[in-house]
């Protein structure tokens, strides 16, 4: 019995182990994968862009799948808060960092900004936004541009409501006249049953060399 309770304990112990690293992984070790592919975006969105081209457009066309769009910055998260967002929402785009969602406008455009991003794994770059308030700013840099989101408010969601990624959020069948942007992420932490959504509305825009590194 002895001997039994031993073995027993010993691969409790291991269990323990494994789970811990486990865990230690996907707090920290996706964190740096995601570290390694912002380096990457950062450097594509540095890359000289054509004349009258733009972030967010490469010779005329929108951005391929997994490339970089612009910078997102959010001055309330701390002043070290920037993050590459990567043109895609699938998991594999994810880890990359904050996504665009293909098909929403973007920056700065006309319509609904739409980014998704992780609240837990691959460093949780929309672990906080549940912290944004009214007025608090959402600064999305491109290579040239500026441009200043104003947050308007936050709210719970089923994942089954896609008309939060609509143009017109929750008016699919209205025309846009307002640049807006969505964030978008999994709710509560360490769970997928829901989704936390912060809305803002486009407030101003700098045209002037900015930095992006």
């Amino acid at each position: 019995m002895r001997a039994a309770l031993r073995v027993l304990g010993d691969l409790s112990v291991t269990t323990g182990l494994v789970v811990l690293l486990f865990c230690a992984y996907l707090l920290w070790g996706t964190g740096s994968y995601t570290a390694d592919q912002q380096v990457l975006l950062r450097r594509e969105l540095l890359r000289e862009i054509p004349p009258g081209g733009e972030a967010g457009y490469r010779h005329g066309g929108p951005v391929r799948l997994g490339g970089a769009v612009a910078m997102l910055t959010i001055p309330r998260l701390g002043d070290d808060y920037r993050y590459a967002i990567v043109e895609g929402v699938d998991q594999d785009r994810l880890r990359m960092g904050p996504g665009h969602y293909p098909g929403t406008a973007m920056p700065g455009k006309i319509g609904n900004f739409v980014l998704s991003g992780h609240r837990t794994t691959y460093a949780a770059p929309f672990n906080r936004i549940d912290e944004l308030g009214q007025g608090d700013h959402i600064l999305v840099d491109t290579r040239r541009v500026r441009y200043t989101y104003r947050v308007t408010g936050q709210r719970v969601v089923d994942p089954a409501e896609i008309g939060v990624v609509a143009p017109v959020p929750d008016r699919p069948d209205r025309e846009p006249t307002r640049a807006l942007i969505t964030l978008s992420t999994c709710h509560p932490e360490y769970s997928a049953a829901q989704r936390l959504i912060v809305s803002g509305e486009l407030e101003g825009r700098e045209r002037h060399p900015v930095r992006l590194e």
